[in-house]
């Protein structure tokens, strides 16, 4: 047979039909024939420094898209190496499909060199994991890999190709799966009516929306029915930007450590309009303590268990079409003054005093204001996981979907460079920054050579201070003291500029908002660090924590 006909130029041919655009992964010796066949397809192959950039990237390739990311791995430690970035994906409800090689079926069943069973390993942090055991089961599991990633509650999937199935001939009249994926569209007439019975005996309902509501691209349509009934809206972390927060009815995000200002508009709330909600973007013992809330649950699929989510209706079906069916079945208005007014006022002020302190190093807050000046409505800020994340999911103003991204299912600390890669790419047109702690940026700071070598421009700015500081956080508030939270660093400039990237040292706080829009003018790889006063932290739970409602 010739080289055309093989098993790996197959499943390049597959990925095409699925529409895919981008590989992500390492090459290793049992996947070299589908690495090789990539290299005359219109897929490009994205070779990055360590395959949990490859799932990273994967991961938010598929959360900026709504398809499938692929990143791909050799058998034993690189795909082992694929699966934080794959379990990070599944939690946050993100279609992932992860490819690795696997050795042949001659030596599968018996010890031999870089053996371990990976189905195994992967089943517990997928939808779905197999092996594939002849070449001519590709067409069919492949498709099978994608719908299953793609549909219903979205997620990682894993497929193992056999070192000897990747090389098999395959009959000439194999051909991929045509795509055909059908999903339930119109929500059921009686849960309407049975949600609209629920709302018009409610005396304050309020609405929460998290990243589901994101991915069904229902903003438009929440906006809508926000307006329509007069209903505050507050978002997940994760859901941030699919209600604009400069809107007359936005409460802002929900999910900080402490009892927050958007809090208390769950606390006078007696109905919880979850829209898109899933319960692992934040714990539902936070906004509904007693379980005596009632819960309009709508979704793509019905709500996972829990003491303190007691759904008393639950909608199927598109997002949108659910949301204006109830509108229209609801024949009522909601006051959204008073406890709203007051709320957006507040984290204004917030945000406003932010943007005036001087102090050096600089303050959290003075650094979320200058990023949101320097970016525009639709750029895209990944916010990586620790203090970084705790203060610019509160405090960073979004307007529109997925243009601030955290990690709030896994909460995956090194995400946001490998990531912001992947969202220069889906989003070409747009700037990208990846802000991150000097902790989490060194977990994955390898990958500013791909982006250099890809020529992919990013900018990353680090908040540095030499420490864990949300481990230093919770140690001081729940310890009174902290241990074992301290490091060194390199010098982040010499560092960036190693690996032919741009480097940058904010020297005082004026020097912050010039900095982030020249590097972001640049059509190159730049890092920014900013050193930053983290004795913020403990004020602003102090702060809150002598917080009292109603306003």
């Amino acid at each position: 047979m010739s080289a055309q006909e093989n098993a790996a130029r197959l499943l390049v041919r597959i990925l095409e039909a699925e529409g895919v655009e981008y590989v992500f992964g390492i090459p290793g010796e049992e996947n070299i024939h589908f690495v090789h066949a990539l290299g005359d397809s219109s897929i490009r192959y994205i070779l990055v420094r360590h395959e949990q950039g490859a799932a990273f990237m994967a991961e938010i390739y598929g959360r900026l898209t709504g398809r499938a990311g692929v990143a791909s791995a050799t058998l034993g430690p690189g795909a082992i190496n694929l699966q934080l970035g794959v379990a990070d994906a599944t939690t946050n409800s993100t279609p992932v499909v992860a490819i690795s090689a696997q050795v042949g079926l001659d030596r599968i069943y018996k010890e031999s060199h870089q053996i371990i069973d990976l189905v195994s390993l992967f089943r517990p942090i997928t939808k779905w994991a197999e092996l594939a055991p002849t070449a001519e089961a590709l067409p069919e599991m492949v498709r099978k890999a994608f719908k299953t990633a793609q549909t219903e509650r979205p997620g990682a999937v894993y497929l193992a190709i056999p070192e000897d199935v990747e090389s098999a001939p395959v009959p000439p009249a194999l051909r991929p799966l045509p795509v055909n994926v059908v999903r339930p569209q119109e929500p059921s007439p009686s849960q309407i009516a049975r949600a609209a019975d629920v709302l018009a005996l409610a005396r304050r309902p309020i609405v929460l929306a998290g990243h589901g509501a994101t991915r069904d691209r229902a903003s438009e349509a929440l906006v809508q029915f926000s307006e329509r009934l007069g209903l505050p809206v507050a978002t997940t972390f994760n859901g941030k930007g699919v209600f604009p927060d400069d809107h007359r009815n936005a409460l802002g995000a929900v999910g900080f450590m402490r009892h927050d200002h958007v809090n208390f508009g769950f606390d006078e709330a007696d109905v919880l309009i979850a829209v898109g909600y899933e319960l692992q973007e934040f714990d539902p013992v936070k906004i509904n303590p007693a379980a005596d809330k009632k819960i309009i649950h709508i979704h793509r699929f019905p709500a996972e268990v829990d003491d303190h989510y007691p759904v008393e209706v639950g909608i199927q079906g598109d997002i949108s079409r659910s949301l204006r069916a109830l509108a229209d079945s609801v024949h009522r208005r909601f006051d959204v003054n008073g406890t709203g007014q007051t709320i957006r006022r507040l984290m204004r002020e917030e945000l406003a005093e932010g943007a005036t302190d001087d102090g050096h190093p600089v303050s959290p807050r003075r650094i979320v204001a200058d990023v949101r000046t320097a970016m525009g409505r639709a750029d895209i800020v990944l916010a990586d996981t620790g203090a970084v994340k705790m203060w610019m999911a509160r405090m960073y103003p979004t307007y529109e979907p997925n243009t601030l991204l955290v990690s709030n299912g896994l909460s995956s600390m090194g995400f946001s460079v490998p990531g912001a890669i992947a969202a220069k790419l889906a989003h070409p047109d747009r700037k990208v920054l990846a802000a991150t702690g000097d902790g989490a940026f060194l977990m994955n700071s390898q990958e500013l050579e791909t982006a250099v070598r890809e020529n992919i421009p990013i900018t990353v700015l680090i908040w540095e201070d030499a420490a864990y500081g949300l481990i230093e956080w919770k140690m001081d508030l729940e310890l009174g003291t902290s241990s074992h939270i301290a490091f060194g660093n390199p010098d982040f400039v010499r560092y960036a500029e190693s690996f032919g990237a741009r480097g940058y040292r904010v020297g005082t706080a004026d020097e912050l908002l010039p900095t982030l829009r020249k590097a972001l003018a640049e059509d190159t790889v730049s890092v920014i660090t900013v050193p930053v006063d983290y004795s913020h932290n403990l004020r602003l739970t102090d702060k809150l924590g002598d917080l009292t409602g109603p306003f």
